[in-house]
């Protein structure tokens, strides 16, 4: 029988920021509040078990792709139970589109699998528990925990550290790094949705090779020296 838990997560270090830095701060999510007040994930999913999936599938490949293929593997199979009962080969098969199909697939199996075994084939609520399953790393954990469970933590991909380490919100040489500075600044009341309005903004507005500088509703707060005209 699997064991639920009720782990509460322990929350971040507050950071003291001098004044004007942390009032800099407030004005960044402030305004990114402002302009999307309840922003979402771009992954399509159906329930936490899918929106894992989702994720495992995401390494290294784009959310629009990732959304291409998902939607006819969830039609068949959107549980634990399903997906092994789907077997790998056709999951395999179903993923086919997806950059690593051929490891995702086989880690889509056996996460599922353990999911059944430890966890009555629930999606368990910690980050420990998530990355103990195949193909889950920190960032899956994180957006599971933020996305399913509602947790105020902050999944570093390449568009929030590259954000973070320009504007700058928290400067770090990791993606750790930068998880832990961010949830050490952010105010408690944007947190929850931090995640999300810094991904997007790096999708979107401040890209890596030619950021918007122009149109980026935080440009005036931002104090990266290679802005464009």
């Amino acid at each position: 029988m699997a064991v639920k838990t009720t782990q509460k997560r322990k929350p971040a270090a507050r950071r003291r920021l001098p004044a004007a830095e942390a009032a800099r701060v407030e004005a960044i999510f402030a305004r990114l509040r402002e302009a999307n007040p309840e922003p979402k994930g771009e992954l399509y999913y159906t329930n936490p078990f899918t929106l894992l999936v989702a994720v495992v599938l995401s390494a290294q490949a784009t959310d629009a792709g990732v959304n291409k293929a998902t939607p006819a593997l969830f039609a068949m199979a959107d549980t634990a139970e399903k997906m092994v009962a789907l077997g790998e080969d056709r999951v395999r098969e179903a993923i086919k589109t997806i950059g690593l199909f051929r490891s995702k697939a086989k880690n889509v199996g056996a996460l599922s699998q353990l999911l059944i075994e430890r966890h009555g084939g629930d999606v368990p609520r910690t980050r420990e528990e998530l990355t103990a399953l195949p193909g889950v790393g920190r960032k899956t954990a994180n957006v599971v925990l933020n996305i399913a469970f509602h947790q105020p933590v902050i999944a570093v991909d390449t568009h929030i550290f590259r954000v973070s380490n320009r504007l700058p919100l928290a400067k770090g040489a990791t993606p750790e790094a930068v998880e832990a500075g961010l949830e050490s600044i952010v105010p408690e009341e944007y947190l929850l949705h931090a995640h999300h309005w810094l991904i997007l903004h790096g999708r979107y507005v401040c890209k890596a090779r030619k950021p918007e500088c122009p149109r980026c509703l935080i440009n005036d707060l931002c104090r990266f020296k290679g802005k464009t005209v």
